[in-house]
Protein backbone atom coordinates (compact mmCIF):
# COMPACT_ATOMS: atom_id res chain seq x y z
CA UNK A 1 0.00 0.00 0.00
CA UNK A 2 0.95 3.55 -0.79
CA UNK A 3 2.08 5.37 1.98
CA UNK A 4 0.39 8.47 1.48
CA UNK A 5 -3.03 5.85 1.02
CA UNK A 6 -1.45 3.84 4.33
CA UNK A 7 -2.08 7.35 6.06
CA UNK A 8 -5.27 8.49 5.47
CA UNK A 9 -6.82 5.49 6.14
CA UNK A 10 -5.32 5.11 9.26
CA UNK A 11 -5.70 8.48 10.21
CA UNK A 12 -7.49 7.62 13.71
CA UNK A 13 -4.46 5.18 14.86
CA UNK A 14 -1.71 7.54 14.02
CA UNK A 15 -3.41 10.84 15.45
CA UNK A 16 -3.87 8.79 18.47
CA UNK A 17 -0.49 7.93 18.87
CA UNK A 18 0.23 11.69 18.51
CA UNK A 19 -1.95 12.99 21.43
CA UNK A 20 -0.43 9.94 23.72
CA UNK A 21 3.27 11.31 23.16
CA UNK A 22 2.49 15.11 23.38
CA UNK A 23 0.74 14.44 26.93
CA UNK A 24 4.06 12.73 28.43
CA UNK A 25 5.46 16.69 27.51
CA UNK A 26 5.54 17.76 30.80
CA UNK A 27 4.43 20.47 32.23
CA UNK A 28 2.89 22.24 29.33
CA UNK A 29 0.89 18.81 28.40
CA UNK A 30 -0.30 18.71 31.90
CA UNK A 31 -3.96 20.20 31.96
CA UNK A 32 -4.82 19.78 27.73
CA UNK A 33 -7.33 18.09 26.79
CA UNK A 34 -7.82 15.90 24.12
CA UNK A 35 -8.76 18.19 21.50
CA UNK A 36 -6.15 20.65 22.05
CA UNK A 37 -3.37 17.71 22.65
CA UNK A 38 -4.18 16.35 18.94
CA UNK A 39 -4.04 20.33 17.80
CA UNK A 40 -4.19 20.44 13.95
CA UNK A 41 -2.47 16.56 14.27
CA UNK A 42 -5.28 15.24 11.67
CA UNK A 43 -4.77 18.47 9.32
CA UNK A 44 -0.73 18.62 9.35
CA UNK A 45 -1.12 14.50 8.27
CA UNK A 46 -3.84 15.37 5.39
CA UNK A 47 -1.00 18.21 4.17
CA UNK A 48 2.03 15.22 4.45
CA UNK A 49 -0.23 12.91 2.32
CA UNK A 50 -1.06 14.88 -0.38
CA UNK A 51 3.07 16.11 0.01
CA UNK A 52 3.61 12.15 -0.53
CA UNK A 53 1.53 11.49 -3.48
CA UNK A 54 2.03 15.01 -5.52
CA UNK A 55 4.11 14.87 -8.63
CA UNK A 56 7.79 15.58 -8.49
CA UNK A 57 10.67 15.98 -10.14
CA UNK A 58 14.12 14.96 -9.43
CA UNK A 59 15.17 18.70 -9.74
CA UNK A 60 12.56 19.44 -6.96
CA UNK A 61 13.66 16.54 -5.12
CA UNK A 62 16.72 17.95 -4.60
CA UNK A 63 15.19 21.78 -4.11
CA UNK A 64 13.02 20.69 -1.39
CA UNK A 65 15.61 18.20 0.15
CA UNK A 66 17.86 21.53 0.24
CA UNK A 67 15.43 23.47 1.87
CA UNK A 68 14.11 25.56 -1.29
CA UNK A 69 10.83 24.46 -2.24
CA UNK A 70 8.67 26.81 -3.61
CA UNK A 71 6.07 28.82 -1.58
CA UNK A 72 2.52 30.08 -3.02
CA UNK A 73 2.67 33.59 -2.79
CA UNK A 74 0.08 35.15 0.04
CA UNK A 75 -0.42 30.93 0.74
CA UNK A 76 -2.68 31.03 3.88
CA UNK A 77 -1.26 29.63 7.01
CA UNK A 78 -0.66 26.19 7.31
CA UNK A 79 -1.53 23.57 9.76
CA UNK A 80 1.82 22.97 11.14
CA UNK A 81 2.49 27.21 11.52
CA UNK A 82 -1.05 27.24 13.17
CA UNK A 83 -0.10 24.28 15.60
CA UNK A 84 3.37 25.75 16.57
CA UNK A 85 1.53 29.39 17.76
CA UNK A 86 -0.82 27.38 19.90
CA UNK A 87 1.90 25.30 21.19
CA UNK A 88 4.07 28.35 21.79
CA UNK A 89 1.26 29.91 23.37
CA UNK A 90 0.20 26.76 25.48
CA UNK A 91 3.99 26.58 27.19
CA UNK A 92 6.01 24.42 24.95
CA UNK A 93 9.89 24.62 24.20
CA UNK A 94 11.15 24.66 20.86
CA UNK A 95 12.67 21.11 21.55
CA UNK A 96 9.31 19.44 22.03
CA UNK A 97 7.65 21.01 19.24
CA UNK A 98 10.76 19.37 17.34
CA UNK A 99 9.98 15.83 19.71
CA UNK A 100 6.53 15.60 18.39
CA UNK A 101 7.26 16.15 14.80
CA UNK A 102 10.06 13.51 15.49
CA UNK A 103 7.86 10.97 17.31
CA UNK A 104 4.98 11.58 14.60
CA UNK A 105 7.24 10.31 11.74
CA UNK A 106 8.14 7.60 13.65
CA UNK A 107 4.43 6.46 14.50
CA UNK A 108 3.73 6.52 10.87
CA UNK A 109 6.92 4.41 9.98
CA UNK A 110 6.49 1.96 12.67
CA UNK A 111 2.53 1.50 11.81
CA UNK A 112 3.04 1.50 8.25
CA UNK A 113 5.49 -1.56 8.73
CA UNK A 114 3.61 -3.22 10.99
CA UNK A 115 1.01 -3.79 8.28
CA UNK A 116 2.80 -4.08 4.90
CA UNK A 117 5.02 -6.70 3.73
CA UNK A 118 8.30 -5.34 3.91
CA UNK A 119 8.79 -5.87 0.03
CA UNK A 120 5.48 -4.26 -1.17
CA UNK A 121 7.45 -0.81 1.08
CA UNK A 122 8.36 2.03 -0.97
CA UNK A 123 11.79 3.65 -0.32
CA UNK A 124 10.31 6.45 -2.46
CA UNK A 125 7.72 7.07 -0.11
CA UNK A 126 9.69 6.64 2.95
CA UNK A 127 12.08 9.65 1.51
CA UNK A 128 8.90 11.74 1.15
CA UNK A 129 7.50 11.43 4.47
CA UNK A 130 11.05 12.50 5.89
CA UNK A 131 10.56 15.43 3.51
CA UNK A 132 7.50 16.50 3.91
CA UNK A 133 7.72 16.15 8.08
CA UNK A 134 10.81 17.87 7.66
CA UNK A 135 8.88 20.76 5.71
CA UNK A 136 6.41 20.64 8.51
CA UNK A 137 8.75 21.01 10.58
CA UNK A 138 10.68 23.81 9.25
CA UNK A 139 7.07 25.72 8.62
CA UNK A 140 6.50 24.98 12.41
CA UNK A 141 9.81 26.20 13.85
CA UNK A 142 9.58 29.49 11.96
CA UNK A 143 6.68 30.46 13.07
CA UNK A 144 7.07 29.29 16.48
CA UNK A 145 9.91 31.21 17.07
CA UNK A 146 8.21 34.26 15.75
CA UNK A 147 6.16 33.64 18.36
CA UNK A 148 8.40 33.28 21.05
CA UNK A 149 10.01 36.26 19.93
CA UNK A 150 6.79 38.47 19.93
CA UNK A 151 5.79 36.95 23.49
CA UNK A 152 9.31 37.71 24.51
CA UNK A 153 9.40 41.54 23.18
CA UNK A 154 6.01 42.58 24.74
CA UNK A 155 6.98 41.20 28.22
CA UNK A 156 10.14 43.45 27.90
CA UNK A 157 8.18 46.38 26.63
CA UNK A 158 5.49 45.68 29.46
CA UNK A 159 8.38 45.50 31.92
CA UNK A 160 10.11 48.56 31.18
CA UNK A 161 7.03 50.67 30.63
CA UNK A 162 6.02 49.36 34.33
CA UNK A 163 9.61 50.53 35.62
CA UNK A 164 9.33 54.40 34.95
CA UNK A 165 7.09 54.67 38.04
CA UNK A 166 9.27 53.57 40.51
CA UNK A 167 12.63 55.07 38.74
CA UNK A 168 10.94 58.65 38.65
CA UNK A 169 10.22 57.87 42.33
CA UNK A 170 13.95 57.07 43.18
CA UNK A 171 14.72 60.12 40.68
CA UNK A 172 12.03 62.91 42.57
CA UNK A 173 13.31 61.77 45.89
CA UNK A 174 16.75 61.54 45.60
CA UNK A 175 16.64 65.62 43.58
CA UNK A 176 14.99 66.39 47.10
CA UNK A 177 17.78 65.08 48.95
CA UNK A 178 19.97 67.20 46.85
CA UNK A 179 18.49 69.93 47.52
CA UNK A 180 17.81 70.06 51.69
CA UNK A 181 21.90 70.53 51.63
CA UNK A 182 22.12 68.36 54.99
CA UNK A 183 25.91 67.89 54.16
CA UNK A 184 28.59 66.99 51.84
CA UNK A 185 27.67 63.02 52.78
CA UNK A 186 23.99 63.13 52.25
CA UNK A 187 24.56 65.56 48.81
CA UNK A 188 27.28 63.06 47.29
CA UNK A 189 24.76 60.10 47.71
CA UNK A 190 22.14 62.26 46.49
CA UNK A 191 24.43 62.89 43.44
CA UNK A 192 25.30 58.89 42.96
CA UNK A 193 21.22 58.25 42.89
CA UNK A 194 20.90 60.94 40.43
CA UNK A 195 23.72 59.87 37.97
CA UNK A 196 22.24 56.10 38.49
CA UNK A 197 18.70 57.26 37.77
CA UNK A 198 20.08 59.09 34.67
CA UNK A 199 21.94 55.83 33.46
CA UNK A 200 18.77 53.28 34.75
CA UNK A 201 16.67 55.44 32.22
CA UNK A 202 18.67 55.72 29.42
CA UNK A 203 18.87 52.34 29.10
CA UNK A 204 15.09 51.73 29.68
CA UNK A 205 14.76 53.68 27.00
CA UNK A 206 17.16 52.06 24.96
CA UNK A 207 15.13 49.15 26.01
CA UNK A 208 11.53 50.10 25.19
CA UNK A 209 12.40 51.93 21.80
CA UNK A 210 14.12 48.50 20.82
CA UNK A 211 10.99 46.39 21.37
CA UNK A 212 8.78 49.35 19.62
CA UNK A 213 10.96 48.37 16.21
CA UNK A 214 11.04 44.70 16.82
CA UNK A 215 7.27 44.21 17.22
CA UNK A 216 7.03 46.47 13.93
CA UNK A 217 5.99 49.79 15.82
CA UNK A 218 9.37 51.47 14.50
CA UNK A 219 10.61 54.57 17.15
CA UNK A 220 7.87 57.18 17.55
CA UNK A 221 9.17 61.32 17.01
CA UNK A 222 6.70 64.57 17.02
CA UNK A 223 8.83 66.42 15.15
CA UNK A 224 8.40 70.39 15.85
CA UNK A 225 10.58 73.23 14.19
CA UNK A 226 13.92 73.02 16.33
CA UNK A 227 17.53 74.50 16.25
CA UNK A 228 19.86 71.63 16.86
CA UNK A 229 22.90 74.38 18.26
CA UNK A 230 19.82 75.06 21.53
CA UNK A 231 18.76 70.90 21.98
CA UNK A 232 22.57 69.79 21.18
CA UNK A 233 23.99 72.40 23.58
CA UNK A 234 21.44 71.01 26.46
CA UNK A 235 22.70 67.78 25.88
CA UNK A 236 26.26 68.47 26.15
CA UNK A 237 25.81 70.06 29.31
CA UNK A 238 24.07 67.32 31.05
CA UNK A 239 26.72 64.75 29.44
CA UNK A 240 29.64 67.01 30.71
CA UNK A 241 27.93 66.99 34.05
CA UNK A 242 27.80 63.38 34.36
CA UNK A 243 31.63 62.73 32.82
CA UNK A 244 33.60 66.24 34.15
CA UNK A 245 36.69 64.16 33.39
CA UNK A 246 36.68 64.35 29.42
CA UNK A 247 36.29 67.35 27.54
CA UNK A 248 33.33 67.69 25.04
CA UNK A 249 33.39 70.10 22.49
CA UNK A 250 30.38 71.56 20.36
CA UNK A 251 31.51 73.13 16.76
CA UNK A 252 28.34 74.39 15.11
CA UNK A 253 28.07 76.42 11.60
CA UNK A 254 25.40 77.33 9.17
CA UNK A 255 21.60 77.18 9.34
CA UNK A 256 20.62 74.22 11.58
CA UNK A 257 16.85 75.67 11.66
CA UNK A 258 14.63 72.35 10.96
CA UNK A 259 11.45 70.35 11.64
CA UNK A 260 12.88 67.51 13.57
CA UNK A 261 11.78 65.74 17.29
CA UNK A 262 14.54 67.28 19.50
CA UNK A 263 14.49 65.42 22.44
CA UNK A 264 14.86 62.10 19.74
CA UNK A 265 17.65 63.75 18.56
CA UNK A 266 19.13 64.33 21.87
CA UNK A 267 19.03 60.75 22.71
CA UNK A 268 20.99 60.24 19.19
CA UNK A 269 23.75 62.78 20.11
CA UNK A 270 23.48 61.71 23.65
CA UNK A 271 23.90 57.82 22.44
CA UNK A 272 27.05 58.86 20.26
CA UNK A 273 29.16 61.19 22.53
CA UNK A 274 28.73 58.11 25.45
CA UNK A 275 30.36 55.59 23.12
CA UNK A 276 33.11 58.20 21.93
CA UNK A 277 33.71 58.81 25.83
CA UNK A 278 33.51 54.77 26.42
CA UNK A 279 35.47 53.95 23.54
CA UNK A 280 37.33 56.64 22.71
CA UNK A 281 41.50 56.91 24.35
CA UNK A 282 41.32 58.62 27.43
CA UNK A 283 42.72 62.21 28.13
CA UNK A 284 41.19 63.17 24.59
CA UNK A 285 38.69 65.17 23.59
CA UNK A 286 34.76 64.10 22.08
CA UNK A 287 34.15 66.37 19.07
CA UNK A 288 30.80 67.25 17.99
CA UNK A 289 30.30 69.08 15.05
CA UNK A 290 26.61 70.43 13.18
CA UNK A 291 26.81 71.39 10.00
CA UNK A 292 23.85 73.00 8.17
CA UNK A 293 23.98 72.58 4.38
CA UNK A 294 21.40 73.80 1.97
CA UNK A 295 18.92 70.52 1.81
CA UNK A 296 20.59 68.80 5.24
CA UNK A 297 22.03 68.97 8.08
CA UNK A 298 25.05 67.02 8.79
CA UNK A 299 26.27 65.99 12.45
CA UNK A 300 29.46 64.22 13.60
CA UNK A 301 30.89 63.11 16.41
CA UNK A 302 34.56 61.84 16.82
CA UNK A 303 37.20 60.71 19.16
CA UNK A 304 40.48 59.67 18.83
CA UNK A 305 41.72 55.72 19.46
CA UNK A 306 42.92 52.73 18.15
CA UNK A 307 40.65 52.09 14.59
CA UNK A 308 38.39 49.40 14.27
CA UNK A 309 38.21 46.41 12.63
CA UNK A 310 36.10 46.07 9.21
CA UNK A 311 34.37 43.17 10.64
CA UNK A 312 33.21 45.53 13.92
CA UNK A 313 31.79 48.21 11.87
CA UNK A 314 29.89 46.27 9.79
CA UNK A 315 28.03 45.04 12.50
CA UNK A 316 28.32 48.04 14.40
CA UNK A 317 24.58 49.05 14.35
CA UNK A 318 22.78 46.07 14.64
CA UNK A 319 21.00 45.39 18.11
CA UNK A 320 22.94 43.11 21.30
CA UNK A 321 26.37 43.70 19.83
CA UNK A 322 28.61 44.81 22.15
CA UNK A 323 32.68 46.06 20.92
CA UNK A 324 35.34 45.26 22.94
CA UNK A 325 37.05 47.94 24.82
CA UNK A 326 39.72 49.86 22.70
CA UNK A 327 41.54 51.37 25.30
CA UNK A 328 42.79 49.91 28.84
CA UNK A 329 41.34 51.19 32.23
CA UNK A 330 37.80 51.44 31.80
CA UNK A 331 35.12 50.48 33.90
CA UNK A 332 33.23 46.60 32.78
CA UNK A 333 30.75 47.23 30.28
CA UNK A 334 27.39 47.90 31.31
CA UNK A 335 25.16 48.42 28.33
CA UNK A 336 22.31 46.92 26.75
CA UNK A 337 24.67 47.01 23.10
CA UNK A 338 21.17 48.88 21.92
CA UNK A 339 22.58 52.57 21.97
CA UNK A 340 24.03 52.25 18.20
CA UNK A 341 21.25 50.99 16.87
CA UNK A 342 18.52 53.06 18.63
CA UNK A 343 21.05 55.88 16.79
CA UNK A 344 20.22 54.47 13.19
CA UNK A 345 16.80 53.93 14.22
CA UNK A 346 16.31 57.57 15.28
CA UNK A 347 18.08 58.70 11.87
CA UNK A 348 15.65 56.10 9.81
CA UNK A 349 13.02 57.68 11.69
CA UNK A 350 13.81 60.99 10.13
CA UNK A 351 14.18 59.91 6.68
CA UNK A 352 18.25 60.22 7.35
CA UNK A 353 20.90 57.63 7.35
CA UNK A 354 24.14 57.21 9.48
CA UNK A 355 27.52 55.90 8.37
CA UNK A 356 30.97 55.36 10.15
CA UNK A 357 34.49 55.47 9.52
CA UNK A 358 37.31 54.57 11.97
CA UNK A 359 40.95 55.55 10.51
CA UNK A 360 44.46 56.75 11.39
CA UNK A 361 43.64 56.69 15.00
CA UNK A 362 39.90 58.28 14.62
CA UNK A 363 36.44 57.12 14.23
CA UNK A 364 33.81 59.27 13.05
CA UNK A 365 29.74 58.70 13.11
CA UNK A 366 28.03 61.22 10.43
CA UNK A 367 24.55 61.34 10.77
CA UNK A 368 22.61 63.46 7.70
CA UNK A 369 18.92 65.09 8.32
CA UNK A 370 17.01 66.45 5.97
CA UNK A 371 15.93 69.29 7.02
CA UNK A 372 12.29 67.95 7.43
CA UNK A 373 11.10 64.58 8.47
Amino acid sequence: MRLADFILRNMEAIVAQWETFASSLLPAAANMNSPALRDHAQQILEAIAKDISAAQTRDAQIEKSQGRAPSPIDAPETAAQTHAILRARSGFDVRQVVAEYRALRASVIRLWMDECPHDALSMDDAIRLNEAVDQALAESLDHFSAQVEQSRNLLLGMLGHDMRSPLQAIQITASHLAALNAGESVTSAAGRLIRSGARMQSLLDDLCDFNRTKLGLGINIAPTRVDLAVVFGDELDQLRTIHPDRQIELHVRGNNDGVWDGPRLQQLLGNLVLNAVKYGAPNTPVWVMVSGQKDDVRIVVANRGPAIETSALEQMFEPLKRGASQSEGYEEDRHLGLGLYIVREIARAHGGEIEVRSEQGETKFEVRLPRSC
